[in-house]
């Protein structure tokens, strides 16, 4: 299995190049999530200012979703891949092995995360377009009283897909 994937959000188009050598498993699970259309119509439903935004929760709380496994999956963690600037592709969890379908790019390095996410791909093109749902206005409410980032308004992951590696 190979490929990247394409991702058509509200506001434009961003590829995430996936890094099979290092997070196959987790590669797997998110190609064959975006092939099936399960991330279609799905929300970026947390996004931090110069931190990160994160999707993947087809009911868009932050509380769903699931793997192509079941449930949960264990994670991919390699030391010689951090958390080093903007575009970093990463698994969000809830704690150890806890991967469902919810991920996370980076809009920042962010290296407090190295060791605790599977980082799994990177932002090979639209890397404007991520800063641009970066800086989306953002309220106050969340489940976790110290964290802020719900969207005003919906922004959206309209359509992601498979884009075959020549």
């Amino acid at each position: 299995m190979s490929g990247n994937v394409l991702l058509e959000t509200s506001l434009g188009q961003i590829e995430v190049e996936l890094y099979w050598d290092h997070a196959p498993k987790t590669c797997k699970n998110f190609l064959e999530l975006a092939s099936r259309g399960y991330y279609n119509g799905v929300v970026f439903h947390r996004i931090i200012s110069d931190f990160m935004v994160q999707g993947g929760d087809p009911t868009g709380t932050g509380r769903g979703g699931t793997s192509i496994y079941g449930q949960r999956f264990e994670d991919e963690i390699h030391p010689e891949l951090r958390f080093v600037g903007a575009g970093v592709l990463a698994m969000a969890n809830s704690g150890p092995n806890t991967n469902g379908s919810q991920f996370f790019m980076t809009l920042a390095p962010t290296p407090f995360l190295d060791g605790k996410h599977t980082i799994f791909g990177r932002v090979s093109a639209g890397i404007r377009v991520l800063q641009r749902l970066g800086a989306v206005a953002t309220d106050n409410q969340d489940r976790q009283p110290h964290v802020i980032g719900r969207p005003k308004e919906d922004v959206k992951i309209h359509k992601a897909w498979v884009a075959q590696k020549n």
